[in-house]
C-alpha cells in the first residue's frame, strides 16, 4: 500500500505533518526524479529516492524516540481501559511495530524509549549487557551508609535477589540516587522496601550514556539522532 509522503518525511525529522506539507506544496521535494505536490501521494520508503530542496533523504529503517513518560500512563502497546505511551505520539511519529524499549511503572516518569528495533531493544534490555538505567527517587526516610553497603552487594526482596546497585545521595538523604543493569520488576522499589522504606516519587534520568532531554515537558518525545542512539550502548 505504501506510505504517505507527508508522513515518511515527518518520521525522518523534516517536521510535523503541517510543516512537512508546506514543503511539499511548495514543490520542494521530488519522488524519483520528479516534483510531488500531493502530501497524500504514496510510496515505498524502501525502494523511493526523495529528495528535499534538490537533497536526497536517507531513510532510517528503524526510528527511535525519547519520551519523557508522565505518571499515570502505562509502557505498553495498547490497553482498553488506560492510555499507554503510544497514545501520546504525535501522528508523524505513529508507524507500525513501535513498542516501548523495557517499561517503567504506570506511576513512574522519565526516559522511556520507543522503538521499532527488537534488536537493540534485546541488547539495550539484556542484563549481561551491563547498560545501567539511572533513577531518581523520593523516599519516605533518609538513606543510611548501610542502605548504600546493601545495594553495593545486592539487596534480597523475599526470594527475589538483585544483582549489585549503585546507590547514592546529593544533599538531601531523602532523594536517592540508583544505578542498576536488571530491571526486574518493581526492582528499584521493592530494593528500597527490602530496607523499610517506601519510594514517593521515582524519575529515570539516563539510560546507558543517554540523558533525558530536559527540555522535554512530560508527555513529549522527539526522534533521536544516530549519536543518541550510540550513547545508549556507552
Amino acid at each position: 500500500m505504501g506510505e504517505r509522503l507527508d508522513k515518511y518525511l515527518s518520521s525522518q525529522g523534516f517536521g510535523t505533518r503541517k510543516e512537512v506539507g508546506k514543503l511539499i506544496r511548495s514543490g520542494l521535494v521530488a519522488v524519483d526524479g520528479v516534483p510531488q505536490r500531493d502530501a497524500a501521494a504514496k510510496l515505498d520508503p524502501q525502494k523511493a529516492v526523495v529528495t528535499v530542496e534538490g537533497r536526497p533523504v536517507s531513510y532510517q529503517r528503524h526510528l527511535y524516540i525519547m519520551m519523557n513518560k508522565p505518571a499515570g500512563v502505562l509502557s505498553a502497546t495498547e490497553d482498553r481501559r488506560a492510555k499507554t505511551v503510544l497514545d501520546l505520539l504525535p501522528e508523524e511519529l505513529r508507524r507500525r511495530g513501535l513498542f516501548p524499549a523495557g517499561r517503567l511503572d504506570k506511576d513512574t516518569t522519565g526516559l522511556l524509549l520507543i522503538t521499532d528495533d527488537g534488536d537493540l531493544a534485546h541488547r539495550m534490555l539484556s542484563p549481561k549487557k551491563h547498560v545501567y538505567k539511572l533513577y531518581r527517587a523520593q523516599l519516605d526516610g533518609p538513606v543510611t551508609q548501610e542502605d548504600i553497603q546493601v545495594f553495593s552487594r545486592g539487596a534480597q526482596w523475599g526470594e527475589e535477589h538483585y544483582a549489585p546497585a549503585k546507590l547514592w545521595i546529593d544533599h538531601d538523604p531523602n532523594i536517592a540516587f540508583v544505578e542498576i543493569h536488571e530491571g526486574k520488576f518493581h526492582q528499584v522499589k521493592r530494593m528500597f522496601e527490602a530496607r523499610g522504606k517506601n519510594v514517593l516519587t521515582l524519575k529515570r534520568l539516563k539510560i546507558g550514556g543517554l540523558y533525558l532531554d530536559n527540555t522535554l515537558q512530560e508527555g513529549d518525545c522527539r526522534l533521536l539522532d544516530e549519536e543518541e542512539t550510540r550513547q545508549i550502548f556507552h
